[in-house]
C-alpha cells in the first residue's frame, strides 16, 4: 500500500488525520503487523454502491406476497407488495446489524463472507428509506 501512515503519528495528530480523510481521501495506517484503512462515509457509499439487492416476489394462493432477496436467506410475507417490501427492508437492517455485532462469526463463515460488501452498504445508509432503495425489483414489479 502506497502512502501508509504510522499509527503513532496518526494518534499524535488525530484531529488532522480525520480532517484529511474527509477532505483529501482515504488513509492507510500500519501498526506493528496490522494494517487498516480509514474512509469517510461518503467514500464508503461510493465504494459499496454496486452492492444492491435483487428482490423476487411471489403471489401466494391467499393473495399475499412473499419477497426473497437473491443470495440471502431472507424471506418475508405481507398482505401487499408494499408491506412485504417494508418487512424485507426491516429484516435486511436487522441482518446487517447482527452481522456487524457478530462480525467474526459471519465474516469467517464461508456462506456469509460474500455478504460483507452488501452488509456494509446497508450499514452506511442514513435511514430506512435509503436501505429500501438498495432493493431492486425486476422491471415492472415495483
Amino acid at each position: 500500500m502506497a502512502g501508509v501512515l504510522n499509527a503513532t503519528k496518526v494518534r499524535e495528530n488525530w484531529g488532522q488525520f480525520n480532517d484529511d480523510i474527509v477532505r483529501q481521501g482515504p488513509q492507510f495506517v500500519k501498526r506493528h503487523r496490522d494494517s487498516w484503512a480509514a474512509f469517510s462515509a461518503e467514500h464508503l457509499k461510493v465504494a459499496f454502491a454496486p452492492f444492491v439487492f435483487k428482490a423476487t416476489f411471489t403471489q401466494e394462493e391467499d393473495k399475499s406476497y412473499t419477497v426473497t432477496l437473491d443470495g440471502f436467506d431472507l424471506v418475508e410475507n405481507g398482505t401487499t407488495r408494499e408491506e412485504a417490501m417494508e418487512l424485507i427492508t426491516e429484516e435486511l437492517i436487522e441482518y446487517a446489524t447482527e452481522y456487524q455485532n457478530e462480525f467474526n462469526v459471519f465474516f469467517n463463515a464461508p456462506n456469509r463472507r460474500e455478504h460483507f460488501p452488501y452488509v456494509m452498504n446497508v450499514l452506511i445508509q442514513d435511514n430506512k428509506k435509503d436501505v429500501k432503495d438498495l432493493i431492486k425489483c425486476p422491471v415492472g414489479e415495483r
